[in-house]
């Protein structure tokens, strides 16, 4: 790569991902400490995970990202093909058949990696498209494209990853320029079926592709007392979570000393639940540095996305974060009780090898468009 371009790498998003993965890893000794016999066997697989994706990232942003513009309908079915083997030969973890096994590697997810192959091939189908979007009839070929992958996560079933592909579909839309007053209608109108199909399945019991497990948790994440069994059930988690981030107070209660995580009463505490971690043990001082360091990641991001140099980069920029963004929100919104628990995990700070390789892989395709120009195109 030219050197030259390298004065374009914006520094704050890179400097806030660094912090991001340094608060993350130092938060995840605490959490995953208690959860093995060996107290550094979660941390010390995170860091390999690290360690490969910023190898990609070096590998990654020395091309050029339109060279994967000929290659996107190559990626799109490699997506769809990946969703389909492990529906076919996935294992069943808690209830969902998501994860595929390789040999003498630890298990993969592939739905983790497929939302990064969407957004490269959704960007290159939006472009090509981008004059057919004031209208339904041009629009619907968009929802049919990611609605087929969208079916697939379902049928796993994964509510979370399946709500990570339609806040994709919506913000790369809006971006691309598509009509607004369709997309909200479009949105609201799926709202209301989401809830006639529900209302129809509590009264007529209809069927619906989500287990039993997963319908209580869209349910009691208002109540979450309201279980059947007095908080004791669908609804331990969040009462969990709330009483570890309400225990943290405004400096926390200090690394290894957080009740709730290191006697392992939340559940889930080193993935799903990092935050709650971050709550009790960092509190609001630690638990609101993260957002700041969030929201500015994003910024940064959007600012790449308005800066580049034609909208294949723009979108690009735009699916990944709006992919951040929506796992962000989900998953802080269930540790506070504000959103259904859908096991989503926080970027750069849930334990995952798949998730940490993802993101790492999406922050190296931003970075090749940072720095190949700033000519803003929309």
């Amino acid at each position: 790569m030219d050197q030259k371009r390298l004065k374009f790498v914006d520094r704050p998003f890179l400097l806030s991902l660094a912090a991001i993965l340094v608060m993350g890893m130092v938060i995840q000794v605490s959490a995953s400490s208690g959860i093995s016999s060996d107290p550094y066997y979660f941390i010390k697989k995170q860091l390999v995970m690290v360690a490969i994706g910023l190898v990609g990232i070096i590998v990654i942003v020395r091309y050029d990202y339109l060279e994967l513009k000929s290659i996107s309908f190559l990626l799109y079915g490699l997506s769809v093909l990946m969703l389909v083997v492990v529906l076919l030969f996935g294992e069943e973890v808690r209830g969902t058949t998501g994860w595929i096994s390789i040999g003498p590697l630890p298990p993969l997810q592939p739905a983790e990696f497929t939302k990064v192959l969407l957004v490269l091939a959704f960007a290159d189908f939006l472009q090509r498209r981008r004059q057919d979007l004031n209208n339904l009839a041009g629009m619907l070929p968009c929802f049919a494209f990611m609605g087929v992958p969208f079916v697939l996560i379902m049928l796993q079933p994964d509510l979370g990853t399946a709500l990570v592909y339609i806040a994709i579909t919506f913000i790369m839309m809006y971006v691309a320029g598509a009509n607004q007053r369709i997309l909200l209608f479009i949105f609201f109108g799926a709202l209301a079926l989401i809830g006639l199909v529900l209302f129809l399945h509590f009264q007529f019991d209809m069927w619906i592709p989500l287990k039993d497990y997963q319908l209580k948790r869209l349910i009691v994440f208002i109540d979450p007392y309201n279980d059947g069994m007095g908080g004791r059930d669908a609804g331990w988690n969040t009462i969990q979570s709330l009483v570890a981030i309400g225990s943290g107070g405004f400096s926390g209660q200090g690394l290894f000393q957080g009740s709730q995580v290191q006697l392992n009463f939340l559940p889930e505490h080193h993935t799903d639940f990092i935050y709650a971690v971050i709550g009790e043990e960092l509190g609001f001082i630690g638990a609101g540095l993260v957002l700041l360091l969030f929201g500015l990641l994003l910024t940064r991001a959007v600012y790449i996305a308005y800066t580049s140099r034609e909208l294949y980069g723009a979108l690009l920029v735009t699916g990944i974060s709006a992919m951040w963004l929506f796992h962000i929100f989900e998953n802080i919104g269930m540790c506070i009780g504000i959103m259904p628990v859908t096991g989503i995990p926080l970027p750069f700070i849930s334990y995952g090898g798949s998730s940490m390789l993802t993101n790492l892989l999406a922050v190296a395709l931003i970075l090749s468009v940072n720095v190949r120009g700033k000519k803003i195109v929309f």
